[in-house]
């Protein structure tokens, strides 16, 4: 190997590894700040239907009070929030199970937001149902493939995780 190309595989690892850092940290300050935005409704009046702020006029819609409308609003996008995270950071393969309760909290967030829907988390169930069910017949699918192998299978697995764990014992 020339030297050359061991300063630019040095160069990536230390560009990936602050690459990481970078994502790490952000991801922190993203969770970290999840439950100031879930009480964020706190700010907003108890008794007024409207709210003057440097943004715009927020009005209590189809809710009683501007922080009942805001408290709803919060919630759906904190979990929103969580749920996408999860979603984004996860490596299993039944990652797209959280897609379900991510298309929820989407379509929660769009009823809270239509104030003129007048039941917002009765119906949104069936709205979802033409997205989630393809996700979870193609997770019963995959959960079936991988219930159907065999023994040896099993077997020849077990057998190649030994030897990868011996090896890596033998390097240390």
């Amino acid at each position: 190997m020339s030297n050359k190309s061991i300063k630019t595989s040095t160069k990536f690892r230390q560009t990936d590894k602050k690459h990481k850092i970078r994502n790490g940290v952000l991801l922190t300050i993203l969770l970290v700040t999840t439950p100031f935005v879930f009480y964020f409704y706190k700010f907003a009046p108890a008794e007024s239907d409207r709210w003057e702020t440097f943004l715009g006029t927020i009005e209590s819609g189809g809710f009683g009070s501007v922080q009942s409308y805001m408290h709803a609003l919060f919630t759906k996008i904190t979990f929103i929030i969580l749920t996408a995270t999860w979603f984004l950071t996860s490596q299993n393969w039944w990652k797209y199970a959280i897609l379900v309760p991510l298309t929820m909290f989407l379509f929660q967030l769009s009823g809270v937001i239509n104030y003129k829907i007048q039941y917002i988390d009765e119906f949104d169930f069936w709205y979802s149902l033409p997205v989630i069910l393809p996700i979870l017949f193609f997770l019963i699918y995959i959960s079936y493939r991988i219930g159907r192998r065999t023994p040896m299978q099993h077997n020849l697995k077990d057998e190649v995780d030994e030897e990868i764990a011996r090896i890596f014992s033998d390097n240390l």
